[in-house]
């Protein structure tokens, strides 16, 4: 691994003796428990210098009136804020940044929950090695607990860790994992004024090459500290042609970020790819077995605006390496022409519905 040449800074307190800041965007998770298994993870850390900002996005439930009681039986520690208009998880998160006073910044999903040593570990990797993000790995849970019952995914890799060089840089655009499990440099966060976009879901796809790129260096804890709670009212299992909207809108932010940070240029190949994929790949994908009625004037328009920005975008090294044959093939009948990629699909999808009916 490579050494770092320059001076470990030792971990101190921000400005009002808070060494980390945990940001909770909460939006109707009172039923069944979630909000407060959450809540019992952050409130159990093993630090005692950090806060909890939660943000309530103009929730209809009883989730605020659960901020407010956790605040009132953690005082000094758990902080409850409220939005009267809802702008999603990016309002909430911007809320809470600008209310944050820690040298760290933790992002957590309010059905999750971490842990009780995982932000103590982070933080003392980032004292060891002087990295600006430090992150770890996640598993899959299905039910409230602290035994994994799902798969680990590893987040990271040993290969991006280190002083962010051009290697590492264009590694983590391709493969940056998600900003919850990792912590970050709050004055890094203001000095690049990342703020997440409102209004849209996947405002992490939108804003996570800034928040790593701009690290300096990258640390990374292979253990899954952190638990992926599933469920059917999560973002990634609703799906409706304005969660695809979502999705391009943050695919376009994507490009704007790179272009206001400077490094839209140098890393173009990764952009156009990571672009590619969130922008265009997955909607249509979701798009068409999700979406009801499909509309073809949808595709149409998400196929001419993918040509329109990177006209040879299937000619990109990581297209072809990270595509399989059969998206590929469906991606080239789309952008020939929509209606044949419709009645190709749907003749293709009814076949295999068909073969899975007989098999059962």
């Amino acid at each position: 691994m490579e050494q770092n040449t320059t001076p470990i800074r030792q971990l101190s307190p921000g400005s009002d003796g808070v060494r980390l800041s945990i940001i909770v965007p909460v939006y109707n998770m009172a039923a069944d428990g979630k909000l407060s298994f959450c809540l019992d993870s952050l409130v159990h850390q093993d630090l005692t210098d950090y806060e909890i900002i939660a943000v309530d996005d103009a929730s209809t439930d009883d989730s605020f009136q659960i901020l407010q009681d956790y605040e009132s039986r953690y005082p000094g520690v758990f902080k409850a804020l409220r939005s009267a208009v809802n702008h999603h998880q990016g309002g909430a998160k911007n809320i809470g940044l600008k209310q944050a006073s820690g040298e760290w910044i933790g992002f957590i999903d309010a059905d999750d929950w971490i842990a009780p040593d995982m932000y103590q570990k982070l933080l003392k990797r980032a004292e060891e090695t002087g990295a600006g993000v430090v992150g770890c790995d996640y598993v899959m849970v299905q039910e409230h607990t602290f035994e994994p019952d799902g798969p680990v995914e590893a987040n990271s890799r040993e290969d991006q860790t280190g002083i962010l060089d051009h290697d590492r840089k264009s590694s983590l655009i391709l493969d940056g994992g998600s900003l919850c499990v990792k912590i970050f440099r709050r004055q890094t966060i203001l000095d690049h004024q990342l703020f997440f976009p409102e209004d849209i879901f996947y405002e992490d796809n939108a804003m996570s090459d800034g928040y790593l790129l701009t690290a300096g260096r990258f640390e990374y804890i292979p253990e899954p500290l952190y638990y992926y709670y599933q469920h059917d009212t999560s973002t990634v299992h609703s799906f409706s042609e304005r969660r695809c909207e979502d999705r391009m809108a943050s695919g376009r932010i994507i490009l704007e970020e790179a272009k206001r940070l400077g490094f839209y240029e140098e890393f173009l190949p990764e952009l156009e790819f990571k672009f590619t994929q969130l922008f265009y790949i997955n909607t249509l994908f979701t798009y068409m077995p999700c979406v009801r009625p499909a509309r073809m004037s949808f595709v149409r328009r998400l196929s001419r605006e993918m040509r329109e920005r990177f006209p040879d975008f299937r000619k990109n090294r990581y297209y072809l390496a990270r595509v399989n044959a059969e998206e590929r093939k469906l991606i080239a009948l789309a952008q020939r022409s929509t209606l044949c990629f419709f009645l190709y699909y749907r003749l293709l999808w009814g076949y295999r519905a068909l073969r899975k009916k007989l098999a059962g």
